[in-house]
Protein backbone atom coordinates (compact mmCIF):
# COMPACT_ATOMS: atom_id res chain seq x y z
CA UNK A 1 0.00 0.00 0.00
CA UNK A 2 1.47 3.49 -1.27
CA UNK A 3 1.13 5.03 2.75
CA UNK A 4 1.65 8.40 1.86
CA UNK A 5 -0.25 8.72 -0.79
CA UNK A 6 -3.00 7.25 1.74
CA UNK A 7 -1.74 9.37 4.32
CA UNK A 8 -3.01 12.62 2.30
CA UNK A 9 -5.80 11.54 1.55
CA UNK A 10 -7.04 10.23 5.04
CA UNK A 11 -6.23 13.90 6.09
CA UNK A 12 -8.44 15.08 3.70
CA UNK A 13 -11.34 13.11 4.51
CA UNK A 14 -10.97 13.28 7.96
CA UNK A 15 -10.73 16.68 8.45
CA UNK A 16 -13.73 17.36 6.28
CA UNK A 17 -15.73 15.97 9.11
CA UNK A 18 -13.64 17.72 11.90
CA UNK A 19 -13.72 20.48 10.30
CA UNK A 20 -16.53 22.12 12.24
CA UNK A 21 -14.57 22.31 15.54
CA UNK A 22 -14.90 25.57 15.65
CA UNK A 23 -12.76 27.77 18.41
CA UNK A 24 -15.00 27.43 21.52
CA UNK A 25 -11.81 27.19 23.68
CA UNK A 26 -10.17 31.15 23.50
CA UNK A 27 -10.00 32.52 26.74
CA UNK A 28 -12.29 35.58 27.57
CA UNK A 29 -10.13 38.20 27.06
CA UNK A 30 -11.30 40.73 24.07
CA UNK A 31 -14.82 39.21 23.76
CA UNK A 32 -16.37 42.05 24.53
CA UNK A 33 -14.76 43.93 21.91
CA UNK A 34 -14.96 41.32 19.99
CA UNK A 35 -18.67 41.53 19.58
CA UNK A 36 -19.24 45.05 20.34
CA UNK A 37 -21.53 46.42 18.51
CA UNK A 38 -23.06 43.18 16.91
CA UNK A 39 -25.47 42.40 19.69
CA UNK A 40 -28.32 41.57 17.76
CA UNK A 41 -26.23 39.41 15.55
CA UNK A 42 -24.80 37.57 18.41
CA UNK A 43 -28.07 37.21 19.89
CA UNK A 44 -29.29 35.62 17.27
CA UNK A 45 -26.22 33.18 16.68
CA UNK A 46 -26.39 32.27 20.74
CA UNK A 47 -30.67 31.15 20.22
CA UNK A 48 -28.95 28.95 17.41
CA UNK A 49 -26.33 27.84 19.39
CA UNK A 50 -28.60 26.32 21.84
CA UNK A 51 -31.13 24.57 19.66
CA UNK A 52 -28.49 23.20 18.20
CA UNK A 53 -26.97 21.93 21.28
CA UNK A 54 -29.79 21.03 22.35
CA UNK A 55 -30.91 18.57 19.32
CA UNK A 56 -27.50 16.65 19.88
CA UNK A 57 -27.23 14.81 16.20
CA UNK A 58 -28.15 15.55 12.98
CA UNK A 59 -28.20 13.98 9.31
CA UNK A 60 -25.97 16.02 6.92
CA UNK A 61 -24.85 16.53 3.41
CA UNK A 62 -20.86 17.27 2.61
CA UNK A 63 -18.42 18.31 0.06
CA UNK A 64 -14.96 18.53 1.01
CA UNK A 65 -12.93 20.84 -1.73
CA UNK A 66 -8.83 21.57 -1.16
CA UNK A 67 -8.61 23.92 -4.47
CA UNK A 68 -7.65 21.22 -6.57
CA UNK A 69 -9.19 17.72 -7.67
CA UNK A 70 -13.16 16.64 -7.45
CA UNK A 71 -14.58 17.66 -4.38
CA UNK A 72 -14.90 14.85 -1.66
CA UNK A 73 -19.04 14.12 -1.48
CA UNK A 74 -20.17 12.62 2.08
CA UNK A 75 -23.48 12.07 3.85
CA UNK A 76 -24.82 10.61 7.08
CA UNK A 77 -24.83 11.25 10.88
CA UNK A 78 -23.45 13.50 13.35
CA UNK A 79 -23.74 13.03 17.19
CA UNK A 80 -22.64 15.34 19.97
CA UNK A 81 -25.26 14.46 22.37
CA UNK A 82 -22.33 12.45 24.28
CA UNK A 83 -19.29 13.03 22.94
CA UNK A 84 -18.31 13.77 19.60
CA UNK A 85 -19.21 10.73 16.96
CA UNK A 86 -20.29 10.10 13.05
CA UNK A 87 -21.38 7.90 10.71
CA UNK A 88 -20.60 9.04 6.89
CA UNK A 89 -20.23 7.63 3.57
CA UNK A 90 -18.08 9.43 1.48
CA UNK A 91 -17.23 9.22 -2.53
CA UNK A 92 -14.40 6.79 -2.88
CA UNK A 93 -13.39 8.06 -6.03
CA UNK A 94 -12.88 11.71 -5.36
CA UNK A 95 -11.13 10.78 -1.70
CA UNK A 96 -8.84 8.82 -4.19
CA UNK A 97 -8.95 5.72 -1.73
CA UNK A 98 -9.68 2.81 -4.81
CA UNK A 99 -6.97 1.34 -3.61
CA UNK A 100 -8.44 0.01 -0.14
CA UNK A 101 -12.66 -0.31 -1.39
CA UNK A 102 -14.18 -1.24 -4.53
CA UNK A 103 -17.20 -0.09 -3.51
CA UNK A 104 -18.34 3.18 -5.12
CA UNK A 105 -18.95 4.42 -1.11
CA UNK A 106 -16.33 4.17 1.33
CA UNK A 107 -17.97 4.25 4.93
CA UNK A 108 -16.01 5.87 7.53
CA UNK A 109 -16.97 6.33 11.23
CA UNK A 110 -15.06 8.64 13.91
CA UNK A 111 -15.38 7.51 17.77
CA UNK A 112 -13.37 8.12 20.58
CA UNK A 113 -10.72 10.56 18.94
CA UNK A 114 -10.29 8.13 16.27
CA UNK A 115 -10.88 7.88 12.45
CA UNK A 116 -12.34 3.83 10.98
CA UNK A 117 -12.62 3.76 6.93
CA UNK A 118 -14.12 0.22 6.13
CA UNK A 119 -11.98 -1.26 3.56
CA UNK A 120 -11.62 -4.39 1.29
CA UNK A 121 -9.37 -6.98 3.19
CA UNK A 122 -5.83 -6.91 2.11
CA UNK A 123 -3.79 -10.01 1.43
CA UNK A 124 -0.66 -8.86 3.24
CA UNK A 125 0.21 -6.08 5.75
CA UNK A 126 -0.86 -4.67 8.57
CA UNK A 127 -5.08 -4.81 6.91
CA UNK A 128 -4.69 -8.31 6.16
CA UNK A 129 -7.73 -9.74 6.30
CA UNK A 130 -9.21 -6.55 7.88
CA UNK A 131 -12.97 -4.89 7.34
CA UNK A 132 -11.47 -1.74 9.16
CA UNK A 133 -8.50 0.62 9.05
CA UNK A 134 -8.18 2.94 11.64
CA UNK A 135 -6.16 5.86 12.23
CA UNK A 136 -5.97 8.17 15.55
CA UNK A 137 -6.50 11.43 14.96
CA UNK A 138 -2.79 12.07 16.36
CA UNK A 139 -1.74 10.48 13.25
CA UNK A 140 -3.48 13.71 11.25
CA UNK A 141 -3.39 16.37 13.79
CA UNK A 142 -0.61 15.84 15.60
CA UNK A 143 -0.87 14.89 19.51
CA UNK A 144 -2.11 18.20 20.88
CA UNK A 145 -4.12 18.96 17.88
CA UNK A 146 -5.86 16.12 18.71
CA UNK A 147 -6.31 16.77 22.30
CA UNK A 148 -7.41 20.30 21.33
CA UNK A 149 -10.46 18.14 19.37
CA UNK A 150 -11.44 16.06 21.97
CA UNK A 151 -14.62 15.26 23.39
CA UNK A 152 -17.75 17.29 21.41
CA UNK A 153 -15.49 19.68 19.71
CA UNK A 154 -16.04 18.94 16.59
CA UNK A 155 -19.99 19.09 16.86
CA UNK A 156 -21.89 21.85 15.48
CA UNK A 157 -23.21 23.42 18.31
CA UNK A 158 -19.02 23.79 19.06
CA UNK A 159 -18.49 25.70 15.70
CA UNK A 160 -21.59 27.98 16.78
CA UNK A 161 -20.07 28.58 19.99
CA UNK A 162 -16.93 29.62 18.81
CA UNK A 163 -18.60 32.52 16.41
CA UNK A 164 -18.25 34.56 19.55
CA UNK A 165 -14.85 34.82 19.45
CA UNK A 166 -14.65 36.34 15.87
CA UNK A 167 -13.17 39.53 15.20
CA UNK A 168 -15.52 39.84 12.30
CA UNK A 169 -19.24 39.05 12.29
CA UNK A 170 -21.95 40.33 9.93
CA UNK A 171 -25.72 39.59 8.80
CA UNK A 172 -25.63 39.20 5.43
CA UNK A 173 -29.68 39.35 5.01
CA UNK A 174 -31.78 36.82 4.05
CA UNK A 175 -31.84 33.94 1.69
CA UNK A 176 -33.20 30.90 0.56
CA UNK A 177 -31.09 27.69 1.01
CA UNK A 178 -32.82 23.93 0.34
CA UNK A 179 -36.13 25.67 0.08
CA UNK A 180 -36.08 26.97 3.35
CA UNK A 181 -36.48 30.70 4.14
CA UNK A 182 -32.73 31.47 6.18
CA UNK A 183 -30.48 34.72 7.25
CA UNK A 184 -27.14 34.22 6.31
CA UNK A 185 -24.59 35.41 8.83
CA UNK A 186 -20.29 35.50 8.41
CA UNK A 187 -17.97 35.14 10.85
CA UNK A 188 -14.10 35.54 10.70
CA UNK A 189 -11.63 34.24 13.35
CA UNK A 190 -8.48 34.92 13.61
CA UNK A 191 -5.70 32.79 14.07
CA UNK A 192 -5.09 34.18 17.98
CA UNK A 193 -8.80 33.48 18.03
CA UNK A 194 -8.60 30.05 17.69
CA UNK A 195 -6.99 29.09 20.84
CA UNK A 196 -5.48 25.85 21.28
CA UNK A 197 -6.84 24.76 18.02
CA UNK A 198 -4.66 26.48 16.16
CA UNK A 199 -2.19 23.49 17.28
CA UNK A 200 -4.87 21.34 14.60
CA UNK A 201 -5.29 24.01 11.62
CA UNK A 202 -2.84 26.48 12.27
CA UNK A 203 0.32 24.08 12.35
CA UNK A 204 2.36 23.36 9.46
CA UNK A 205 4.17 20.52 11.32
CA UNK A 206 1.31 18.45 11.07
CA UNK A 207 -0.54 15.89 8.48
CA UNK A 208 -3.47 18.50 8.04
CA UNK A 209 -1.06 21.74 8.31
CA UNK A 210 1.42 20.68 5.68
CA UNK A 211 -1.50 20.49 3.50
CA UNK A 212 -2.89 23.53 3.88
CA UNK A 213 0.39 25.89 4.86
CA UNK A 214 -1.42 26.10 8.49
CA UNK A 215 -4.10 28.35 8.81
CA UNK A 216 -3.97 32.31 9.72
CA UNK A 217 -7.64 32.65 9.90
CA UNK A 218 -11.07 30.31 9.36
CA UNK A 219 -13.73 32.19 7.86
CA UNK A 220 -17.79 30.69 8.57
CA UNK A 221 -20.92 30.93 6.52
CA UNK A 222 -24.06 29.71 8.72
CA UNK A 223 -27.76 29.98 7.43
CA UNK A 224 -29.89 29.85 10.49
CA UNK A 225 -33.78 29.09 9.57
CA UNK A 226 -36.67 30.17 11.56
CA UNK A 227 -36.77 27.31 13.98
CA UNK A 228 -33.43 28.44 15.15
CA UNK A 229 -31.55 25.95 13.44
CA UNK A 230 -28.20 26.26 10.69
CA UNK A 231 -29.30 24.81 7.48
CA UNK A 232 -25.87 25.11 6.23
CA UNK A 233 -22.54 25.62 7.45
CA UNK A 234 -19.67 26.61 4.94
CA UNK A 235 -15.89 26.81 6.40
CA UNK A 236 -12.94 27.98 4.91
CA UNK A 237 -9.53 26.86 6.55
CA UNK A 238 -6.35 27.89 4.19
CA UNK A 239 -7.28 26.28 0.55
CA UNK A 240 -10.25 23.67 2.84
CA UNK A 241 -13.43 24.42 1.42
CA UNK A 242 -16.01 22.44 3.69
CA UNK A 243 -19.72 22.99 3.21
CA UNK A 244 -22.33 20.92 5.11
CA UNK A 245 -26.25 21.18 4.95
CA UNK A 246 -28.30 19.86 7.48
CA UNK A 247 -30.80 17.51 6.34
CA UNK A 248 -32.95 16.87 10.01
CA UNK A 249 -31.94 17.30 13.33
CA UNK A 250 -32.55 14.70 16.62
CA UNK A 251 -31.92 11.29 17.79
CA UNK A 252 -29.78 9.18 15.58
CA UNK A 253 -28.38 5.60 16.16
CA UNK A 254 -25.38 5.65 18.41
CA UNK A 255 -21.92 4.83 16.50
CA UNK A 256 -20.07 2.63 17.77
CA UNK A 257 -16.20 1.45 16.75
CA UNK A 258 -15.59 -2.01 15.02
CA UNK A 259 -14.94 -4.83 16.43
CA UNK A 260 -10.81 -4.88 17.43
CA UNK A 261 -10.84 -8.50 15.95
CA UNK A 262 -11.49 -6.86 12.28
CA UNK A 263 -9.99 -3.71 12.81
CA UNK A 264 -5.89 -3.25 11.47
CA UNK A 265 -4.38 0.20 12.82
CA UNK A 266 -2.42 2.09 10.46
CA UNK A 267 -1.88 5.14 12.99
CA UNK A 268 1.48 4.65 13.52
CA UNK A 269 2.35 4.43 9.60
CA UNK A 270 0.04 7.25 8.51
CA UNK A 271 2.08 9.39 10.89
CA UNK A 272 5.05 8.54 9.60
CA UNK A 273 3.91 8.83 6.18
CA UNK A 274 2.33 12.20 6.80
CA UNK A 275 6.04 13.59 8.23
CA UNK A 276 7.84 12.54 4.99
CA UNK A 277 5.23 14.20 2.55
Amino acid sequence: MQLKYTAVWTAVTAVALIATAGCGTRAAEGTAEAVDGADAIMAALGRATDRTEQVGSAEVRMTTSMGAGAPVAMDGTYSWGDGFAFDVLMDTAAAQMQQLQDDPKMRMLFVDGAYYYDVDPQSTGPLEGKEWMKIDGSAVFGRKGAQALSGSAGSPSASMKGLKYADDVEDLGPESVNGEATTHYRAVVDRKGMGRYKEAYGNEDNLFGSLTGGATSITMDVWVGDKDLPVRMIQEIGVMKVTMDFEKFGRTAEVKAPPAAQTGDLTEAIAEAGAAL
